[in-house]
């Protein structure tokens, strides 16, 4: 059974940094690519980041471009998010995801592309 945990979250001022963490327990099937998205009150659910699995190939949202860093530790079964001068519109419930399935470049940031989702880890910024 798959089963992702984030940690990491919390309260910061703007301009801050904050990197969250994406444990992967439940390693019984092969990723291919994870994720990071986000879901500010009242609004859906969008991308932020996304790493494939094998060739460490990254894409970004242009929101968080030159601000956020996504990387993997495949030892650890672990995913980041390094998230560096946020911003108050930064804050939301993040959510960590994989896939067994090879997205493409352009649905990597796509809810769809995803299968397995974490609880989530609540990240505020105050102005």
């Amino acid at each position: 059974q798959v089963q992702l945990v984030e940690s990491g979250g919390g309260s910061v001022q703007a301009g801050g940094s904050l990197r969250l963490s994406c444990a992967d327990s439940g390693y019984t099937y092969s990723r291919k690519i994870m994720g990071w998205f986000r879901q500010p009150p009242g609004k859906e659910r969008e991308g932020v980041a996304a790493i494939y699995i094998g060739g460490g190939g990254t894409v970004y949202a242009d929101s968080v471009k030159g601000r956020f860093t996504i990387s993997q530790d495949n030892a650890k079964n672990t995913m980041y998010l390094q998230m560096n001068k946020l911003k108050p519109e930064d804050t939301a419930m993040y959510y960590c995801a994989a896939d067994s399935r090879l997205s493409s470049w352009f649905d990597a940031l796509s809810v769809d592309s995803y299968n397995y989702w974490g609880q989530g880890t609540q990240v505020t910024v105050s102005s």
